[in-house]
């Protein structure tokens, strides 16, 4: 018999670097969820990808028992690490701040695709585009067509 489903938190994790300070030891902690079982069971999944934000989504069940699924890093993580920036411009219309190509937008894109409400590559490679648009990141060249 399934277990009945009491609830889910979503939080941003660096990869290996789960502790019970806040804001993983408050969210858990309010809803009876073992703080410290939670952060050995992330740490060890996620030892590959440490200093990376993870966006992990937990489900709790009634039973105070849980489970999660750790997702990719998010887009505009990926631009910035991609752009060698530290943050996006203050005023991304006026000020760009970084160049990047079509080649690393499709691999940002191929490896977000998993987590995007998108089908195609082309359509995930222009949701990328987008986030960097709205980052002061400019993207060079025009959009490769396919067919």
């Amino acid at each position: 018999m399934a277990k009945e489903i009491a609830g889910q938190i979503k939080l941003q994790i660096k990869g290996g670097a789960a502790n019970p300070s806040p804001p993983v030891g408050p969210a858990l902690g309010s809803k009876g969820i073992n703080i410290m079982e939670f952060c050995k069971q992330f740490n060890a999944r996620t030892q590959d990808k440490g200093g990376k934000v993870l966006p992990v989504v937990i489900t709790y069940y009634t039973d105070k028992s849980f489970d999660f699924v750790v997702k990719t890093p998010p887009v505009a993580i990926q631009l910035l690490e991609t752009a060698k920036l530290k943050g996006g411009s203050a005023e991304p219309n006026r000020k760009k701040v970084a160049e990047i190509t079509w080649e690393a937008v499709k691999q940002i894109a191929e490896d977000k695709i998993v987590d995007l409400n998108c089908f195609t590559v082309d359509s995930a490679m222009k949701m990328v585009a987008g986030t960097a648009r709205s980052m002061g990141i400019t993207v060079q060249g025009t959009f490769p067509e396919t067919n």
